[in-house]
């Protein structure tokens, strides 16, 4: 079996990919550089590549820069609370994204597609809801040469009801490195602690009882 995992070096991809691994698949792993704010996570990625001992890891340049619309790929500001969609959801990222592991699983053959998408402990960005994933499942079921003849490529987001605990738990269980993982929205030296995603994952690995192997400028 195969599967093309999307790795933004972040923890949740991290994981994902991890249950893709202890569930026997051959990794194909994608990551993008995508103009993100936070160049760092592609580093990252690697590392967990790395640490995955994928069969094959693609960085794939997709400037989403000059499109806008996200503090994550302009010069607004990151904000450290909000509510309803912040700021920082990236316009239909995560449709381009799926729409390249689309392509790049069919051209190596591979049965599904792991995606770090979690709907319970997330920020509020449409595109990492359960109903999002059935509906991109359709999109390959009748979009791809593989759906058409009746082998359709799933695509499986094993966390998407998981709390950040719940995840950090599963992470530490499938043997998951997270210091080699990056959250942070912003590019420092070390995690700046306030973000969202920072306080996201903070208060995972708080409610799970592990120490956080990274470091942070504030908690």
């Amino acid at each position: 079996m195969r599967a093309v995992c999307l790795l933004s070096g972040g923890m949740d991809s991290c994981v994902s990919a991890f249950v893709a691994k202890n569930e026997g698949y051959t990794i194909y792993a994608l990551t993008f550089n995508y103009g993100q704010r936070n160049r760092r996570e592609i580093e990252f990625a690697k590392e967990i590549a790395k640490a995955l001992e994928v069969k094959e890891h693609l960085i794939i340049n997709a400037d989403l820069r000059s499109i806008g619309g996200s503090a994550l790929t302009g010069d607004m500001e990151i904000p450290e609370k909000g509510e309803g969609i912040p700021p920082t959801y990236v316009p239909a990222r995560n449709t381009i994204f799926l729409a390249y592991a689309l392509a790049y699983a069919e051209a190596r053959n591979a049965d599904a597609i792991f995606i770090g998408a979690n709907a319970i402990d997330y920020s509020g960005y449409p595109d990492c809801r359960a109903e999002y994933i059935q509906a991109m499942q359709k999109v390959a079921n009748i979009g791809t040469k593989r759906g058409v003849e009746g082998k359709s490529i799933k695509i499986i987001a094993p966390l998407i009801n998981l709390s950040k605990a719940e995840i950090v738990k599963k992470g530490v269980e499938l043997g998951a490195p997270f210091e080699k993982t990056w959250s942070c929205y912003r590019e420092t030296e070390k995690a700046c602690g306030r973000c969202d995603s920072c306080r996201l994952r903070l208060k995972g690995f708080k409610e799970a009882g592990i120490k956080d192997p990274i470091e942070y400028e504030n908690k």
